[in-house]
């Protein structure tokens, strides 16, 4: 291809030579030729001129407008005091576009622009002029409210993901001045909506929010427009967490309970949230749920915040359990001596909580006693007392623990703890109706005193040997009886016994309330549809004439009475009488009237809060019967269903026991437990005293505690020097330590039998005693800690726990295993 240049010089000198381009062979091809090759040319020229210049300008001018805005330093001057709700922040204008020599002056004009937007839009002018702020409020992007006396600036600075810092500045000295050293901060509020946060403003979720303020935002508040950004913080000190949300949530009720002292609030979040009365809203402190009780032990001075959800959103992700609102709580770190405060105010309210059990156990009523004492044998050699066979208490006392109540003490009747429990006796092996039994060991409680066991195993009748029942269920169906542990487990454990009785049985079934009478006639036990729909029936409501409903009971028992069969009303209630013979003198003498009928007496005991022990032992005791606290269906079951022939069919009644001591052994002695029962020694030969039934297969049995007479002890009680009785000892009864006596009635007989046995001052050792020992002795030993006995020395719970299970032997039922993880539930109680 020819040189560009002379191609150039031939077609200058062409154009020279003629004034109009003359045309030749080829013209239009080297015209196209040059065409391409200049316009070739003009590119490569415009290549680098043109990106070098911009990039330069661009350059320049960031470097110099970053200069310019991190060293400017002006202050805007307020000519007149504006009422200034919103400054706009300046705005960089990032699309100035540049070239070359016009680089400067746009640069000029940006910074004249900036000056001149920093004036802010004056929207209101006061008649009175204040003196000019004369500080610089710092950073830009703010909102000022002016008022009287100070001025709230709330700037947009992002602390964190989910929180924002609001500074407050305030004219303290009246000089006109923002002091920044009067600053407070607060905590924007963050809403936890389920699986995340986010803002209140943002929230769609139905919310409220309590959080830690200090008392100078407290103070103020009301000096800012925007109140409800400072509404709803703990400013207010108390005693109590719950003073601090009572009246400062919406929807969110917090009343007393029952209005007693000590009682447990009602929480209740936009009304009740299940048909079955439950209003408790769920606790989650830190993260974790928790029981109420946990809540209200919290020291409000720890509380950071305390938020409430309240509808289906904000509480999807806690289930059913957030069905009545959800209670979040955050708490602070404390310092130690914060902790240590705490402590000492959780002892207090430890002992509030005890407090407020035994109140909720004032309306139970039971009878006050004093445990046995020793007694001298010089003295008094001879104690005489009626068996009890009597198992209310222990059930009782275990509801009390299972449930993390208070034991009254006076509800601990130890010989009917040890009863509960069948020991390994034997058989009867001659006519008589029950075996005697004795044993003589140590005492595991007081070191170097002596336990003398003494246990009576009925002789087990089979069912189809069994005389015939007359039966006639009086239930109480007044308004206490509505609770799900009252009236409708009445009704299940009345359907445990149909299943025991026979086709000739009869069950007529009496009600009362305010009034008594009779739902169902005696009726056979083959229609068993019948009767258990008349159960079904029954409903509860009204006052409670109990007298009214035993009268009627008896009155139709004694109509349908069975010549040598078993009669027996079964009075089920929580012994609340209110209406008619209500007392429990009144009560007493009208069973005193009934049992000369020939109709025996079981009393069951349902519910809490309001149960009358005492009327319901006064019931059994004095009317040939028994007694049994129902506290679910599997004491039911064991009550009426696996032991009904023991507890439902007698066979020797007014059972007395009288033991004489011989002094030569035995110093001082006294009977644990049946302090209701003791008698008079001369109430033994009596025939007319009343005294307790023996049932079919029924075991029974009593532990004295011995002080022997090598034996000084603590709790011997004072000697009296007498001066006309003997205390020598007849050289005849070298071996023996006691005689026991045994007075009984067959169950149609109104003449007693008496039965006597000597117990020898034999003992093995106390690795050769029997399983029955240890266990009756554990039992013992737990009733004697739960009453606080001041005549025992060792209360460690977990040497009885140790002996228990050493006692436990053939349990097949598992009710021993059961006793020793009350006594593990207990101790658990105690730290």
């Amino acid at each position: 291809m020819e040189n560009n240049h002379d191609i150039d010089k031939k077609f200058n000198e062409a154009s020279q030579s003629l004034e109009e381009p003359v045309t030749f062979q080829g013209f239009d091809k080297v015209w196209a030729k040059v065409e391409e090759k200049l316009d070739k040319k003009e590119d490569k020229k415009r290549i680098v001129p043109i990106w070098f210049p911009y990039g330069i300008a661009a350059s320049l001018i960031i470097g110099l407008g970053s200069f310019y805005f991190i060293n400017k330093n002006d202050v805007s001057e307020i000519g007149k005091p504006a009422i200034v709700q919103n400054t706009v922040s300046p705005k960089t204008n990032s699309n100035v576009q540049t070239i070359d020599s016009t680089v400067k002056s746009n640069i000029e004009k940006e910074i004249d622009a900036q000056k001149q937007v920093r004036n802010p839009e004056i929207l209101a002018y006061e008649d009175v002029v204040p003196t000019p702020v004369r500080n610089t409020v710092p950073e830009t992007n703010k909102q000022i409210y002016f008022s009287s006396d100070s001025y709230y600036i709330e700037k947009s600075n992002s602390i964190s993901s989910n929180t924002t810092l609001n500074e407050i500045y305030e004219d303290t000295d009246g000089d006109g001045v923002l002091d920044k050293d009067n600053k407070e901060t607060k905590i924007e509020e963050v809403v936890l909506i389920g699986y995340k946060t986010t803002t209140k403003q943002s929230a769609v979720t139905s919310t409220m929010k309590l959080s830690a303020a200090n008392n100078t935002i407290s103070s103020q508040r009301r000096n800012y427009p925007d109140q409800s950004k400072l509404d709803g913080y703990i400013d207010h000190p108390s005693a109590n967490v719950l003073n601090i949300a009572q009246g400062q949530l919406a929807g969110v009720n917090i009343s007393v309970g029952t209005g007693n002292p000590g009682s447990t609030p009602i929480i209740t979040i936009r009304g009740k949230g299940s048909l079955n009365g439950n209003t408790q809203p769920l606790y989650v402190i830190n993260g974790i749920p928790k029981n109420a009780d946990e809540f209200r032990k919290l020291n409000p001075n720890s509380i950071e915040s305390m938020e409430v959800l309240k509808d289906a959103s904000a509480t999807a992700i806690y289930g059913n359990r957030g069905s009545n609102g959800v209670i979040i709580i955050k708490t602070k770190k404390l310092s130690r001596k914060e902790r240590k405060a705490f402590e000492k105010l959780q002892k207090v309210q430890d002992s509030i909580d005890l407090s407020k059990k035994i109140q909720q156990q004032n309306n139970e009523e039971y009878d006050a006693f004093v445990e046995n004492p020793f007694e001298l044998t010089k003295n008094q050699s001879v104690s005489t007392f009626s068996i009890d066979v009597d198992k209310a208490a222990y059930s009782n006392i275990r509801r009390m623990i299972n449930n993390g109540e208070y034991v009254n003490k006076n509800a601990v009747r130890i010989e009917e703890m040890i009863n509960y429990f069948k020991y390994d006796y034997p058989q009867p092996k001659n006519e008589q109706p029950f075996s005697i039994n004795t044993e003589y060991n140590d005492s595991p409680w007081n070191n170097k005193h002596k336990l003398l066991k003494i246990g009576l195993q009925g002789k087990e009748i089979p069912v189809s040997k069994l005389p015939n029942s007359n039966f006639v269920f009086l239930i109480d169906v007044s308004g206490s009886m509505e609770a799900a542990n009252k009236l409708p487990l009445l009704k299940s454990s009345f359907k445990v016994i149909l299943d025991q009785l026979r086709p000739t049985d009869k069950v007529g079934i009496v009600v009362y309330a305010g009034s008594a009478g009779m739902v169902l006639p005696p009726t056979s036990a083959k229609e068993k549809g019948k009767i258990i729909e008349a159960l079904d029936k029954l409903q509860a409501g009204g006052s409670t004439a109990g007298g009214e409903g035993i009268e009627l009971a008896y009155k139709l028992a004694q109509e349908n009475f069975i010549t040598g069969g078993n009669n027996r009303v079964i009075i089920a209630t929580d012994g609340d009488f209110n209406v008619g013979a209500s007392s429990t003198g009144d009560l007493q003498t009208l069973v005193e009237q009934k049992r000369k009928s020939g109709v025996f007496l079981t009393c069951l005991g349902f519910g809490m809060g309001n149960f009358k022990d005492n009327r319901m032992e006064t019931l059994a005791n004095k009317g040939n019967g028994n007694y049994a606290y129902i506290d679910n269906l599997q004491e039911a079951n064991k009550f009426l269903g696996k032991e009904f022939a023991g507890n439902m069919y007698a066979i020797a009644k007014d059972v007395k026991i009288q033991i004489e001591f011989n002094p030569k052994y035995v110093k001082s002695y006294r009977l644990i437990g049946y302090e209701n029962r003791k008698l008079k020694n001369e109430d033994f030969t009596n025939d007319k005293i009343d005294a307790g039934e023996l049932g079919s297969g029924h075991t029974v049995t009593a532990l004295y505690e011995i002080i022997p007479t090598d034996v000084n002890s603590e709790f011997l009680p004072k000697e009296n020097d007498l001066k006309y009785t003997k205390n020598t000892n007849d050289e005849n009864f070298n071996d023996e330590l006691a005689t026991v006596k045994f007075r009984y009635k067959k169950p149609d007989a109104d003449k007693s039998s008496e039965i006597i046995q000597v117990v020898k001052n034999t003992e093995l050792s106390y690795s050769s005693v029997s399983p029955d020992f240890k266990f009756a002795s554990s039992v013992a030993w737990f009733g004697l800690v739960l009453r606080n006995s001041s005549l025992i020395k060792n209360k460690d719970l977990r040497e009885i726990e140790k002996l228990a299970k050493k006692g436990r032997g053939k349990d097949d039922e598992g009710y021993k295993a059961e006793f020793v993880r009350l006594v593990e539930t207990y101790k658990s109680t105690q730290k």
